[in-house]
């Protein structure tokens, strides 16, 4: 993993979108030559000639390749799901392309040419994506880790090296040792190695690149002379909060400590990063809400006819937002007018039965969340962010769950890392385990990850993930 505007991106996913970049943009230059080719103009075309279509091609299909989550290896399943993906990316690609050819015929392709470059590229991509499984599937490419510690943490390790969006791209974990031994041990013993010499000699015998210190109590026995040499000696060393945040996307709320976020340098709120969030809220609002008012219109005539004219179309909701000071959401009203008789908070689950039918399509689509642009205009929520959530929520999960209230340091947004990364819940363990998500954004924000979120979005929204 390598850190990107304080985003960690896997290098091998990394490497790969590079790859695939320089694909699309010679595919441009090879299309050409081929139709040249066929019309016996027996010369390669000038380079300078296809730099304007190659960098607009290439952006339009590395854009629409992140948001369908092509560079995101936990958000697609096995080979058949990522081929999917490469097809419906080329089958927008087409469309983006053949559109903007119509707006600026300029940059016209001819058809044959047109063709070619998509032939080639598409193909590109498939023979990349199998050099990607076969190389990335090859234990030589991952990081060998060792693990000081038996315990709860190193468990949780082990846990995310068996989970197939790290184990095949990321690192291998050698084995455990435990330190002391008052640590339980909750890794099987079979992975446990004995130190008979120096820390450091292990690390050489087994070729270790990374230490991760995780023990549960590191109070008891530090090796701090051992680990300190094998630093000195080119071994990266890092703690178990920070190796876990790195590959997984998340933090681990049990192990997490005030001084992890008093520390960390992606706190800070610079007056100028303030300025340019909020104008790219500002921004991206107003040019949803110019390409999205036809689907509004079309939703608040559905809901509106669906409760026979009688019903309100809009629904308002008190939610929590920054500082923790309360506002009125705004969405597309798709339960029925009744769901909470009683006034008593509610979580809504999977195929509720308070769902109208009509509200069922909005959910699933994400249109019944479009009115919260509106809410973007006025200030009270951002367009990536936490989602917000309601009072009597609010109180109890703050409560029971630890460092809950640290999502009110950012305004709530429409969309956010945790709702790209995990489905939608309807529990309290699901609400903590979205709030590890919301830290790391938090923890971890800039311009450069809200486009990310932004576009992921579209995956989102395509494969159903998270709505509700």
């Amino acid at each position: 993993m390598i850190r990107l505007f304080r985003h960690y991106i896997s290098q091998a996913l990394l490497t790969l979108l590079i790859a695939e970049a320089l694909n699309l943009f010679w595919a441009i230059y090879f299309g050409r030559t081929l139709r040249m080719a066929q019309s016996y103009q027996w010369s390669w075309p000038h380079f300078g000639e296809v730099v304007p279509n190659a960098l607009l091609f290439t952006a339009v299909m590395i854009t629409i390749m992140v948001a369908l989550g092509l560079y995101e290896r936990h958000f697609w399943r096995g080979k058949g799901d990522m081929l999917l993906r490469v097809s419906i990316s080329f089958l927008l690609g087409l469309f983006v392309m053949t559109s903007i050819y119509y707006l600026f015929p300029d940059l016209y392709l001819g058809r044959g040419e047109f063709s070619l470059t998509f032939v080639i590229a598409f193909v590109g991509v498939l023979l990349l994506r199998f050099v990607f499984f076969q190389a990335t599937d090859h234990d030589l490419l991952k990081r060998r880790v060792l693990v000081l510690g038996v315990g709860q943490h190193a468990a949780q390790i082990e846990e995310l090296q068996e989970h197939p969006a790290t184990a095949a791209t990321s690192f291998r974990v050698m084995g455990y040792v435990r330190v002391h031994e008052d640590e339980a041990r909750q890794v099987s013993e079979a992975r446990a190695i004995q130190v008979t010499g120096t820390l450091y000699d292990l690390t050489e015998k087994l070729r270790i690149d990374e230490i991760v210190t995780a023990m549960d109590d590191r109070r008891k026995g530090f090796p701090v002379d051992e680990i300190l040499e094998c630093k000195m000696q080119g071994v990266m060393v890092s703690n178990f909060l920070n190796f876990f945040e790195r590959e997984s996307g998340k933090i681990e709320l049990d192990a997490l400590r005030p001084s992890n976020f008093i520390f960390a340098d992606g706190l800070h709120a610079a007056l100028f990063k303030r300025f340019a969030k909020r104008s790219f809220d500002l921004i991206t609002s107003l040019i949803l809400l110019a390409l999205a008012w036809p689907i509004m219109l079309l939703a608040a005539l559905a809901v509106w006819i669906e409760s026979g004219g009688r019903g309100p179309i809009l629904y308002r909701q008190i939610r929590v937002g920054r500082k923790e000071q309360c506002f009125e959401v705004i969405k597309f009203r798709s339960m029925r007018v009744d769901a909470e008789k009683d006034g008593k908070a509610v979580w809504a689950g999977q195929n509720d039965s308070r769902i109208t039918w009509v509200g069922a399509i909005l959910r699933e689509t994400r249109i019944d969340e479009l009115p919260q642009l509106f809410n973007v205009l006025w200030g009270q929520m951002s367009f990536v962010g936490p989602r917000p959530e309601r009072p009597q929520f609010v109180a109890d999960l703050g409560k029971n769950i630890p460092f809950y209230s640290m999502r009110h340091m950012v305004k709530p947004g429409i969309t956010g890392w945790a709702q790209i990364c995990y489905p939608y819940g309807a529990s309290e363990e699901d609400a903590r385990e979205k709030l590890r998500y919301d830290l790391y954004y938090i923890k971890n924000y800039s311009f450069f990850f809200d486009v990310v979120i932004l576009l992921q979005t579209v995956h989102t929204v395509l494969w159903g993930k998270g709505a509700h």
